[in-house]
């Protein structure tokens, strides 16, 4: 099983009402947890770890993840509120407006981490959950337990705007991209830990931190996977572009 740790939230697209009024509509989203429902539907076995409420919106995230056949019962369920990410789209790309403060996702502490058992060969983390505090030092404490254990891969998909603390987001980065085995991470991401520069030569610095196998996304370029031994590239189908939520 490959155990997804990380936000799940509800992104609010904007829609029209029937009387064709300005609206958002709910649905279920958030990196980590469509990076398990995609899982899920591609039948793989996978599991999910995020602190989810019991209000309406978590109950929509769990019947989310039931749906796609992710196991949602190393979730940790409390009474806090679900967070909001309002989307607003321009020629098909997406801005947030996220209402995080005191909500199940965020609040999640070390105590609530999930016992992971042999069943478990893989665990990933990423995303906007190891930005913000408590949830971001429970997701580090959980890398931190399980690796060497299981096979560990992070996607940071940094979001400059949602930084407050950027110092401390990058001391954790660094820790937690020092314990994990795979790392996947977009051309801008790699420039904004690392700065401007070759991007190989920049995927070849981040792999001498720690991680086996690099993998850095560019787009329409496509994909390169960074070892000891070598570089592998994959390209990139091309495709209409719609809409990027929930595209990464």
């Amino acid at each position: 099983m490959i155990l997804c740790a990380g936000e799940a939230l509800i992104d609010m697209l904007p829609r029209k009402s029937a009387a064709g009024e300005q609206a958002f509509a709910p649905y279920p989203g958030g990196a980590v947890f469509n990076t398990a429902i995609a899982l899920g539907r591609l039948e793989a076995p996978v599991g999910f770890f995020s602190g989810i409420s019991t209000d309406l919106f978590g109950d929509i995230l769990i019947r989310s993840l039931g749906g796609a056949g992710v196991d949602s019962s190393f979730a940790h369920r409390s009474d806090r509120p679900t967070t909001l990410a309002f989307v607003t789209l321009k020629d098909g790309h997406a801005s947030y407006a996220f209402y995080d403060e005191n909500t199940a996702g965020r609040m999640l502490s070390e105590s609530d981490l999930p016992r992971v058992n042999d069943e478990v060969e893989a665990m990933f983390f990423g995303g906007i959950s190891l930005v913000v505090e408590p949830c971001a030092a429970a997701y580090e404490a959980l890398i931190k337990r399980e690796a060497g254990h299981r096979v560990v891969m992070i996607d940071p998909n940094i979001r400059p705007g949602f930084i407050k603390d950027e110092e401390s987001y990058r001391a954790r980065l660094g820790r937690m991209i020092g314990k994990a085995d795979i790392v996947k991470v977009s051309d801008e991401d790699l420039t904004w830990l690392l700065g401007e520069g070759d991007i190989d030569a920049l995927a070849r610095q981040l792999l001498i931190t720690g991680p086996s196998l690099v993998c850095v996304t560019e787009g329409a370029k496509g994909v390169r996977g960074f070892t000891s031994a070598g570089v592998v590239t994959v390209s990139s189908r091309k495709v209409a572009v719609v809409d990027t939520v929930g595209a990464g």
